[in-house]
């Protein structure tokens, strides 16, 4: 057992690509490894700005011998009646190198035959490990490689040295065209010379003193908790997003976090602004007070230990200014004139050729707003028709504004912002930002009222209209991020406890799209199914995501339910049903029943003539389901799938014993349709909440 340490060192690498070319490196040697059948106890990765490193401990020197089974032709035709052997099993012998003597009996299911049982020796680790790195590099998820110089070999940076060793020894080898060694190099400028690996378990240690922090988490640790105790000292929290730390860590061998501020009078810019480009632009970590409000302080990550470092702390705080000045620049510029005025400009603003302007959407918004307002009203919701009008109006107008001009991840932030200046009522103005929620996956959803009526509005029309030009999604393009709409759409309906029908909302934003000229919608039936079905299509992504079973899905989507917050309901009560030791039983007799009546070749009668119930199996049944109309009728008033579910469980040994005794294709007609009406009858109680024969329990 021995260790083996591989760094491949080149010039910075992608810093948002680093760890993920770290994991994927890791990975393929891992799979490569084990495919090998070569044995290790530990595989570590290593990243760092100018390398990617493994060094795998207790790994085995060679792989497995292995036995290997030859199988020749059967012992009829390897040996005469003499019991000599035969040209064909000489042959066969012949074939492995071995004599006709060395052969065995191989004994089968299907007869006997010759054949020869072969060692196959396993080859030394080292031997395989240069192809195995130089596999793992060609597979590495790299968009765009780079050629260095005349040399061949492409990689995403030039790279500079390979390191390959066992233990104390090189291994031998060609890697992305540079000859092995054990040699590496430290930081760029606090140590770049070569320096000589005597070991390969010296490797980490090695490059700490050479001021290079090789284990990529480690050096985020070192980060975060450098970042926290400089906040900490002005009673601060620092945000700290998860893709900016990683980037930050990818770009630093030796991180030393610094505290810088700027200028009190930038904290009356919207916050957000200030922080974007920070993030964005510097990489800065921001700071809050204890209540969320950004404070006049940053941390910035240098990879230099300074002898004075309130040079560099001086120097980032004379770089960041200008880009503050420019935020609060068009903050102030915008201030000019008020918010319903930037909304003369949306009138030449496309929103899509074939749709109109954003003006026009603004219009169309703000009467599918006050439709889903008047709705929300009539379930005694407090909300005002003529701010949601309001709201819908000014719902674009920060789009023509120099600040979301400047930093369009501000659309709907900077319009509340500019609002409040023109004191707007507050339910307007936080409505601008909320129309845009949720923004991703699990993102939080609307509060208002209003900002719930926006974001439903915004996205029914985008839905529609992109439909109506026939720019559905298709495969993975998605270039309106109609999928993300259309499930944000079903999340407020249901989360937000919003009794309204789909129907009635996607209807509503289809006559959105006509005026005193005629509609913009060509085809408004075709518009109307397509979208209906796209949005139904989505439950299925939305429940599998959250660990709902597809078939159970499949139940509730066979009887097309138009209410998203009824379709909730109803899955939570077939997920409930599921668990009933019942469930599987009737799951199966509700596809029997299906069956049977899908090859019924009459009409069924809706009624049972209680006179024809001639056999006391059937008569139990229909006596059940007759209880089970009666006891789940104010259920279903109440909307109470759970509990429906529950009740009809109880039909559970009637149905039984119904087909254990009763034969439903009887030769008398009047016998069979009566039948047939019963089972009718208790296929139409489970249809109440769902298709229980989709469930495959």
């Amino acid at each position: 057992m021995s260790t083996i340490l591989f760094e491949l060192g080149c010039e910075e690498l992608p810093p948002k690509s680093l760890k993920p070319l770290r994991d994927a490196l890791q990975a393929s040697v891992t799979e490569q490894l084990n495919e090998a059948e070569i044995s290790f106890d530990s595989i570590k990765a290593f990243a760092a700005p100018r390398r990617l490193a493994l060094q795998i401990q207790g790994i085995s020197d060679k792989q497995p011998d292995r036995s290997e089974q030859k199988r020749g032709p059967a012992i009829k035709a390897a040996f005469d009646a003499e019991g000599n052997p035969t040209r064909a099993a000489m042959g066969f012998a012949k074939g492995l190198g071995i004599e006709a003597s060395e052969l065995i009996t191989i004994n089968t299911d299907k007869g006997d035959y010759v054949g020869y049982e072969q060692v196959i020796h396993g080859q030394a680790t080292t031997e395989l490990l240069a192809a195995i790195f130089q596999t793992a590099l060609d597979n590495l998820p790299i968009a765009k490689r780079m050629r260095s110089g005349a040399s061949r070999n492409e990689f995403v940076r030039p790279v500079q040295w390979v390191v390959l060793m066992q233990d104390s020894t090189v291994i031998d080898a060609t890697i992305q065209g540079h000859q092995t060694g054990t040699q590496t190099r430290g930081h760029r400028f606090h140590s770049p010379n070569y320096h000589e690996i005597a070991h390969a378990n010296d490797y980490e240690e090695l490059l700490g003193g050479l001021k290079v922090v090789a284990d990529f988490d480690k050096r985020q640790m070192l980060i975060k908790n450098q970042v926290k105790a400089l906040a900490d000292e002005v009673n601060s929290d620092a945000i700290v997003p998860q893709d900016l730390l990683d980037e930050v860590t990818a770009l630093v061998d030796f991180p030393i976090a610094l505290r810088a501020s700027f200028e009190p009078r930038f904290l009356q810019v919207p916050q957000e602004a200030l922080i974007s480009t920070m993030q964005a632009d510097q990489k800065y970590f921001c700071l809050t007070d204890k209540a969320g409000k950004l404070q006049p302080y940053f941390i910035f990550i240098t990879n230099i230990e300074s002898k004075d470092p309130n040079q560099i702390i001086e120097g980032n705080e004379k770089v960041v200014r200008p880009r503050l000045a420019d935020a609060e620049f068009f903050f102030l510029q915008d201030q000019k004139q008020p918010l319903f005025a930037l909304t003369e400009s949306l009138k030449t603003r496309v929103f899509q050729d074939k749709l109109g302007t954003i003006w026009e959407k603004s219009e169309r918004i703000a009467k599918l707003a006050a439709f889903i307002a008047a709705l929300m009203q009539q379930q005694g919701q407090q909300i005002d028709i003529d701010e949601t009008v309001r709201a819908g109006i000014l719902s674009k107008a920060d789009l023509a504004s120099s600040l979301v001009g400047e930093y369009p991840e501000l659309q709907g932030i900077a319009g509340t912002y500019y609002a409040r200046l023109n004191n707007e009522p507050e339910a307007v103005a936080a409505s601008l930002e909320e129309q845009y929620l949720p923004k991703f996956s699990g993102d939080v959803l609307p509060q208002t009222p209003i900002g719930i009526c926006l974001a439903l509005a915004d996205r029914l029309d985008t839905l529609v209209g992109i439909f109506a030009i026939d720019q559905a999604p298709t495969g993975s393009k998605d270039p309106f991020s109609l999928r993300r709409s259309a499930i944000g759409i079903l999340r407020i309906l249901i989360e937000k406890q919003l009794p309204i029908n789909l129907v009635a909302l996607v209807e509503q934003a289809i006559k959105g799209y006509s005026d005193a000229e005629g509609s913009k919608i060509e085809k408004m039936g075709d518009t109307f199914t397509q979208v209906m079905a796209f949005l139904n299509s989505r439950y299925r992504a939305m429940y599998t995501e959250q660990g709902v079973s597809v078939d159970t899905i499949q139940a509730v989507q066979a009887i097309n339910p138009h209410m998203p917050l009824d379709f909730d309901q109803r899955i939570r009560a077939v997920q409930a049903f599921s668990e009933l030791s019942q469930a599987s039983m009737l799951a199966d007799s509700n596809k029997r029943v299906a069956n049977i009546l899908a090859k019924s070749e009459v009409s069924v009668a809706d009624t049972v003539d209680e006179a024809l119930l001639s056999e006391s199996a059937e008569q139990s049944l229909y006596a059940s389901v007759l209880q089970a109309q009666t006891a789940v009728k104010p259920l279903l008033e109440q909307a109470d799938y759970t509990q429906v579910l529950q009740t009809l469980a109880s039909l559970d040994k009637p149905l039984t014993q119904f087909f254990d005794n009763v034969m439903v294709n009887s030769e008398d007609a009047a016998l069979k349709n009566n039948r047939l009406a019963l089972l009718k009858q208790v296929r139409a109680l489970f249809l109440t909440v769902a298709d229980i024969s989709e469930l495959q329990l």
